[in-house]
């Protein structure tokens, strides 16, 4: 990868100063994050391979300075706050990241009260009109489907809170090491 390159997957121009490449990073990663996609294995794995390019095209340009193909020289406080720049920026994708599969839990959670509704009430009007058997048929099949709808829900739910536990892990993790900087 070249400079060029590098600027354009940031989307960024010839003269980006280094606050311009971590701006655009933070703000490219909250977009491009994997796990915004989590639950569509093909979306997710494009976005994986965007946000691999991403990555690559940040850590050129921090290792090469802001301006110019040469790499700057830089004080040790300098290459600390270089880390913490990059530090905060993953902590900028993992609340992307967060944020994304929350909302999807909610929907979630949301779609599993759907599913509980349907057994509940299907299952009552199979039980209370089983002598009209087309009416019971149908509403045992709905019971069935919520049933079906609780179980994926909710298998899918715990993978997402999975998912969050690691973040947040993460997340302590990064905030543990910018103290350590700072």
């Amino acid at each position: 990868m070249n400079r060029q390159e590098a600027l354009r997957t940031l989307g960024l121009d010839e003269d980006a100063t280094e606050e311009d490449i971590a701006i655009a990073y933070k703000e490219s990663a909250q977009i491009m994050h994997p796990d915004r996609f989590a639950g569509k294995p093909k979306l997710q794995k494009r976005a994986t391979e965007q946000f691999k390019n991403l990555q690559e095209a940040y850590a050129y340009l921090k290792e090469h300075g802001g301006k110019g193909g040469a790499r700057s020289s830089r004080s040790s406080r300098r290459a600390g706050a270089s880390r913490e720049d990059e530090l905060e920026a993953r902590l900028a994708g993992i609340q992307a990241a967060r944020t994304q599969l929350v909302a999807q839990r909610d929907a979630l959670f949301d779609s599993r009260r759907n599913g509980l509704g349907m057994l509940v009430v299907g299952g009552l009007v199979a039980l209370f009109m089983r002598r009209i058997v087309w009416l019971a048929g149908i509403a045992g099949t709905a019971a069935v489907w919520g049933l079906i709808e609780v179980v994926s829900t909710t298998q899918n739910i715990n993978s997402l809170s999975d998912r969050l536990d690691e973040l947040t892990k993460e997340k302590k993790k990064i905030l543990q090491e910018i103290e350590e900087l700072g």
